[in-house]
């Protein structure tokens, strides 16, 4: 894992932001605005919901920005092959980070082989497509041990980074959490933190416990306090 500042900012903390409106009733507008943000300020994406792909791939053309968007999300119980052709439609029109959601029904089911199949078949199709697969293991609703079998099964699947929320449950990131993630994958995966990360002090946390990518829509507001 590349060594990660103590405390970034500028060009340094925006290539550690995925720039992030996953909001239901996000408009054209607000996807605009967010593309314009990221152009100004280089994040590293932006993570939209897949319909906004077209537009953010033509919007981003020729940037440093690239388009992340999300699988099976927010409940990660879509069938594998909608999950998989979800992911091609998506890797088609320009995305080039795909943030999956793990099934964690089958995770606390103890059916292993339907979770590793549900991210392999991602996988195969990002890895392509010449694109990086994040898990989201949805941390809250997950017990130490499942937390760790989930990071394990999306390491052996061949998955790029461990993320620990959609933002959408009860609760979002935590640095115990991520300090567990990274502890278990080791230094060759990602870790994203990702779920209620509103301040330049919450993405220092998680930078701190061995997160290397924060999502989060608050990034303009941690870009000026790092300042």
């Amino acid at each position: 894992m590349e060594r990660i500042e103590q405390r970034p900012a500028g060009a340094a903390l925006a290539r550690l932001i995925d720039h992030t409106n996953l909001k239901q009733d996000a408009t054209r507008a607000y996807i605009e605005q967010l593309c314009a943000e990221a152009r100004q300020h280089g994040f590293v994406t932006v993570c939209i919901n897949p319909f906004w792909v077209p537009l953010c791939a033509r919007l981003l053309q020729g940037t440093s920005v690239a388009v992340c968007t999300v699988i099976g999300f927010p409940l990660g119980a879509t069938l594998p092959e909608v999950k998989a052709y979800e992911a091609q439609r998506c890797l088609a029109a320009g995305a080039r980070d795909v943030d999956m959601v793990v099934n964690v029904g089958a995770l606390k089911s103890h059916d292993e082989a339907a979770v590793q199949e549900d991210i392999c078949g991602v996988v195969t199709l990002a890895h392509a497509a010449g694109a990086i697969v994040k898990v989201i293991i949805e941390a809250v609703l997950l017990t130490q041990d499942e937390k760790v079998r989930a990071c394990r099964l999306a390491q052996e699947a061949g998955a790029d980074f461990v993320k620990t929320s959609t933002g959408f449950a009860a609760g979002g990131a935590t640095a115990e959490d991520v300090a567990l993630m990274r502890q278990t994958v080791g230094a060759e995966m990602g870790v994203k933190a990702a779920g209620g990360i509103r301040s330049y002090a919450d993405v220092l946390k998680m930078l701190a416990a061995g997160a290397n990518r924060i999502g989060t829509s608050a990034s303009m507001k941690i870009m000026a306090e790092a300042v």
